[in-house]
C-alpha cells in the first residue's frame, strides 16, 4: 500500500480536504514547475528550438503510461468536451440507430450526442440509475435490450461522478464490440487510479483531464484514439495536424495531407509553456506510484469512512459496486442543504452532488483525515 504523500503537497494539517473529485491540489513540485515555466514564457528568446516538441512528447508519453497506450495514439486536448466533439466529427452514427449514455453522467459524453440526435436521425437512450447501484449490469441490459434499435455507440464515464459507481469496463467493452458498436469512455474519475489498458480494452476513444485525479492544471486533457479512428477530420484545422505546413520551410504549404497517428487531433495553440509541463509532472508522479498501491491506500481510507459512519443514518454503495476513491453518502430523508457549509466551517471539505455528499480522498489523505471527517460529520449532521 502506498504511504501517505501529504508531505509532497501544501496542505496544512488542520485542513481535511476530501474533494479530489472536484479538483486535486497541485503537488509542490507541480507548482514549482508552473512558476518556472511562467519565467520561461517571460523570456521566450531563451527557449531552445526543440523546447515545444519536447513538451508535447513528454506530456503525451506521461498520459499514455497511465492508460497502457502508445504515445503515438494520444492526442493533446484542452478538455474532455473537446475530445467528445472530435469523436462526434469522426464517428458516423447511422440514422435509425441509438447511442447509450448514463443518467446524470458528466455533460461531455452526453450533450454532444443529444445535440446531434435530431439532425442525425438517431436516438439517445439513457441508462437509468439503478436502484441497487450496479451500473455495469444496467448498461449490459441496455446493450442487449430486445427489440432495440441498432447500437451505434456507448458513450459513458467509467466511474460515475455523483454516486461513485464503478463500471466494469472490460465486460462492457466486450458487449459493445459484440454488437458492432463504438465505445467512448470518459475516464475523468478513473485514469491514474484504477488500472486501464486500452490495448486490451480497445475503446474507440478514451479521454481524461488532468485537473482532478492526476494532479495537474486546468485546461489540459488527453485522448486515446484507436488506430481505426485515426483517419478522420480533426475538430480544428491546424498546421501541426498536417504532414508539412511549416513557417521554417521555404514552402509553407508543402504537404497538407493529414499527419499520421492521433497527433492530427491535437488542439490548436498547443504551445502551453506553463501547463503542459505541470500536467506531465503530475501524471509521472501518479504512474510512479502505480495503480495497485494507490488503490490499496484509497480503498483503506474509504473503507475506514464506511466503518466510521455506521449507524449514522447514511447509505453507501456496496463495496463491490463503488470506486475505491469515491464514496457518496445518500440521505434517506434528504441531505441538509447547509451540510457542506457546516463541514467547511470546520475545515472539512466534501462536495454536494445530486442530493448526496461526495467524499473523495487522494494520496495526500490519511487516517487522521478520515477520523476527523467522521467526528465533524457526526457533530454537524446528526
Amino acid at each position: 500500500m502506498l504511504a501517505c504523500q501529504r508531505a509532497l503537497f501544501d496542505i496544512p494539517r488542520e485542513v481535511c480536504f476530501l474533494n479530489a473529485a472536484s479538483w486535486g491540489p497541485l503537488p509542490i513540485a507541480v507548482q514549482e514547475a508552473g512558476r518556472a515555466a511562467v519565467g520561461r514564457k517571460g523570456q521566450p528568446w531563451k527557449l531552445p528550438g526543440d523546447f515545444q516538441a519536447q513538451q508535447y512528447e513528454r506530456a503525451r508519453k506521461a498520459a499514455a503510461a497511465l492508460i497502457g497506450a502508445d504515445p503515438v495514439d494520444v492526442a493533446l486536448l484542452p478538455s474532455v468536451g473537446y475530445g467528445v466533439s472530435t469523436a462526434g466529427k469522426v464517428l458516423n452514427v447511422a440514422r435509425g440507430s441509438r447511442v447509450l449514455v448514463l443518467q446524470d453522467d458528466h455533460s461531455s459524453p452526453v450533450l454532444e450526442w443529444v445535440s446531434r440526435a435530431e439532425a442525425g436521425g438517431f436516438k439517445v437512450e439513457t441508462v437509468r440509475q439503478p436502484e441497487d447501484g450496479d451500473w455495469t449490469q444496467a448498461v449490459l441490459e441496455a446493450v442487449e435490450r430486445p427489440g432495440a434499435e441498432p447500437l451505434a455507440l456507448v458513450s459513458i464515464s467509467s466511474v460515475h461522478w455523483s454516486d461513485g459507481g464503478a463500471l466494469d469496463m472490460p465486460r462492457i467493452a466486450a458487449a459493445t464490440k459484440a454488437k458492432g458498436s463504438a465505445l467512448l469512455i470518459d475516464a475523468t474519475h478513473d485514469a491514474g487510479i484504477r488500472p486501464i489498458d486500452v490495448k486490451s480494452l480497445d475503446p474507440d476513444f478514451l479521454i481524461f483531464p488532468t485537473y482532478k485525479w492526476v494532479l495537474g492544471p486546468y485546461g489540459r486533457a488527453f485522448m486515446y484514439v484507436a488506430k481505426r479512428r485515426q483517419n478522420g477530420v480533426p475538430l480544428e484545422q491546424t498546421a501541426p495536424a498536417r504532414k508539412s505546413v511549416s513557417a521554417e520551410d521555404t514552402i509553407y504549404f508543402r504537404d497538407t495531407s493529414y499527419a499520421e497517428g492521433a497527433r492530427r487531433y491535437d488542439m490548436g495553440e498547443r504551445d502551453h509553456f506553463v501547463s503542459l509541463e505541470m500536467a506531465a509532472i503530475g501524471m509521472e508522479m501518479m504512474a510512479g506510484w502505480g495503480n495497485a498501491p494507490i488503490v490499496a491506500r484509497l480503498s483503506m481510507l474509504t473503507d475506514r469512512l464506511v466503518d466510521g459512519l455506521a449507524n449514522s443514518g447514511v447509505q453507501v454503495l456496496d463495496k463491490k459496486l463503488r470506486a475505491p476513491h469515491v464514496l457518496s453518502l445518500k440521505f434517506p430523508k434528504g441531505m441538509a442543504t447547509d451540510l457542506p457549509k457546516k463541514l467547511a466551517a470546520e475545515n472539512v471539505y466534501a462536495a454536494p452532488r445530486l442530493g448526496r455528499l461526495r467524499i473523495s480522498p487522494h494520496v495526500y489523505n490519511d487516517e487522521q483525515d478520515v477520523d476527523r471527517f467522521i467526528e465533524v460529520f457526526r457533530k454537524v449532521a446528526m
